[in-house]
């Protein structure tokens, strides 16, 4: 396969975790899109239409996605709400914003340690003297791309009290 093949069969770009790992940050009124995906135990089922009907009104309206930033908030086993962060307001879904001081650290791995990083991040918090609110997945890559770059990087983000 040529290197042609290959970069056109990759969808997400690479991801450096150096930017997210153990690091806090401030947003205020950061712009996000918002939908929700249908899961079953988890298990995301429609994410890829989702995720589409998403990128072609972010493409529409020519916005941008900035550091490809998609946050998960697994709100049951039947639903998943997506936020896809944006640089403008995007007519004809649902738009909003979020401010707040977060901490996020960087896991690498296959889906099924979630439980694990979890566990490692709520721990890692505590004894960096955070106490967190509302906490976020950011799965960097689809898996496809994970595969192709050899690595599946997951972001967990949370909001933390000053």
């Amino acid at each position: 396969m040529s290197q042609e093949n290959i970069d056109r069969n990759i969808c997400c770009p690479e991801f450096d975790p150096a930017p997210w790992d153990g690091k806090t940050f401030e947003w205020k009124e950061k712009k996000f899109i918002k939908d929700s995906v249908f899961t079953i135990f988890y298990m995301p089922v429609n994410f890829g239409g989702v995720m589409r009907k998403l990128d072609k009104q972010i493409r529409q309206e020519n916005a941008t996605v900035p550091d490809n930033l998609g946050l998960s908030d697994h709100t049951s086993k039947w639903n998943m709400d997506i936020y896809l962060a944006v640089d403008k307001e995007i007519p004809g879904v649902q738009n909003t914003t979020m401010s707040g001081t977060f901490v996020s650290k960087v896991y690498e791995g296959p889906f099924k340690e979630t439980g694990n990083w979890h566990k490692n991040f709520t721990e890692w918090c505590g004894t960096q003297g955070y106490k967190t609110g509302k906490s976020f997945m950011w799965y960097t890559t689809c898996p496809k791309c994970a595969k192709k770059y050899g690595k599946n990087y997951v972001v967990i983000l949370a909001e933390i009290e000053k």
